[in-house]
């Protein structure tokens, strides 16, 4: 009697995991989505450097480390959109003073514009996050001729965070860096690999085709005596359950 409770029990807590492990990682799946999503009412902030000269580049990402370390702290307890707005309205010129500094410290002579407005962004794909091109809220500084690589983040609801030991910019979604100055071109999807592959695959084929008649003997040798059949008879394969097992071992 009792090894019968124990298999009953056995099979209740086997069918009880694989409940859990079925739905678990859908909540997780679920969860890790939602804390990574853009909600619709938000406000970016982008940075046009002047070109794509190492110094330009380097100034652009002093000056974002300085700005976006200002506008996190003053948004951080702010609740609605309106609020973030008149808060960062009220405070572009210290964003703009914030940046001309970087600028004249580093000893370069470019211009420095801040603006708060509406601006394009283009579709962009990072990793497994899809940012969905549009016309969203942002404060755009632009460097010099605005022709290099521009940065991006999400300001509000404060997305972007700093790790100021090294310098560097983390958050808990990637950080975006276009390569292209246009913001409503999209990515063209690259030819190379695919020219490559096509390569590959002739000079595959022109190799199988000079090879000599003597290999294409061989294999077919090898493939003759594969198939002789020796006259030996294979076991028959016993296919057992393992919960009949089980059971035969309880009762």
């Amino acid at each position: 009697m009792n090894k019968k409770y124990l298999a009953l029990f056995y099979l209740l807590l086997l069918t009880c995991g694989t409940i859990l492990s079925l739905y678990t990682p859908k909540v997780e799946s679920v969860d890790a989505q939602a804390a990574v999503t853009i909600p619709n009412e938000a406000i970016r902030l982008r940075i046009l450097a002047n070109s794509d000269e190492q110094n330009d580049q380097a100034v652009k990402r002093l000056i974002r480390d300085e700005v976006n370390k200002d506008i996190t702290v003053w948004v951080q307890d702010l609740t609605s959109i309106e609020e973030a707005r008149k808060v960062i309205t009220s405070h572009l010129p210290e964003i703009q003073a914030t940046a001309e500094e970087v600028v004249k410290r580093e000893g370069l002579s470019q211009s420095v514009t801040v603006e708060f407005g509406k601006a394009n962004f283009p579709t962009k794909l990072y990793g497994q996050y899809l940012y969905p091109a549009g016309v969203y809220e942002a404060v755009v500084i632009t460097l010099g001729a605005g022709e290099g690589a521009n940065w991006w983040c999400v300001l509000f609801p404060p997305l972007c965070f700093l790790d100021f030991s090294n310098g560097t910019a983390v958050s808990q979604t990637p950080f975006v860096e276009d390569t292209d100055t246009s913001v409503q071109t999209p990515v063209e999807p690259e030819e190379a690999p695919i020219e490559a592959a096509e390569e590959t695959t002739q000079s595959a084929e022109e190799e199988l085709e000079n090879e000599p008649e003597t290999v294409e003997d061989s294999d077919a040798d090898k493939l003759a005596a594969a198939n002789v059949y020796t006259g030996e008879e294979e076991p028959p394969v016993v296919v057992k359950s393992f919960f009949a097992e089980l059971f035969t071992d309880l009762f």
